[in-house]
């Protein structure tokens, strides 16, 4: 609830609105992004659900803090990987700024920075996490590959 003009009316009003299931939720969210052509898409707050849920597509999601350190030493990594699939039509390499956005799914759970989930096409609600290997090329490489659901070239020797 975010009223200008805060009193018992518009309260009432608010509660009358929820109880209708008329309400939509707040989601804190950056500015959608004007041009998201490059190889990592940005996601924000208000692209979650049509990027990162989209049916169509296979979607590696990178949730990161503008101030991890970690997340600094991923980025040219994570550009490369970004590059390397650009002509995959049903995969989406993408990142999401997750201190300045809300994540509309509980499924994702971002517990650390960076937290990297693959969202297949088929199973949107059960996505899974990137864990206990290194964070380069040849690892996430081998996440994404192992974990797609249709890529069109042929897989290379790692």
């Amino acid at each position: 609830m975010e009223p200008e003009e805060f009193d018992s009316d518009v309260l009432r009003q608010f509660v009358v609105a929820f109880k209708k299931g008329k309400l939509k939720p707040i989601v804190k969210s950056q500015p959608v992004p004007k041009n998201n052509k490059g190889p990592v898409k940005v996601v924000v707050g208000k692209t979650f659900d049509t990027i990162v849920m989209d049916p169509k597509n296979d979607v590696l999601i990178e949730f990161y803090a503008p101030w991890c350190g970690h997340c600094k030493k991923l980025e040219p990594v994570y550009n490369e990987l970004g590059k390397k699939y650009k002509n995959e039509k049903n995969l989406v390499i993408a990142k999401m700024d997750a201190t300045a956005n809300d994540v509309t799914s509980d499924r994702y759970k971002v517990e650390g920075f960076p937290t990297i989930y693959f969202a297949p096409r088929d199973k949107k609600n059960n996505p899974i996490k990137f864990e206990g290997g290194d964070r380069d090329l040849e690892h996430l490489s081998k996440f994404i590959e192992e974990h797609a659901t249709k890529l069109s070239r042929t897989k290379e020797e790692l």
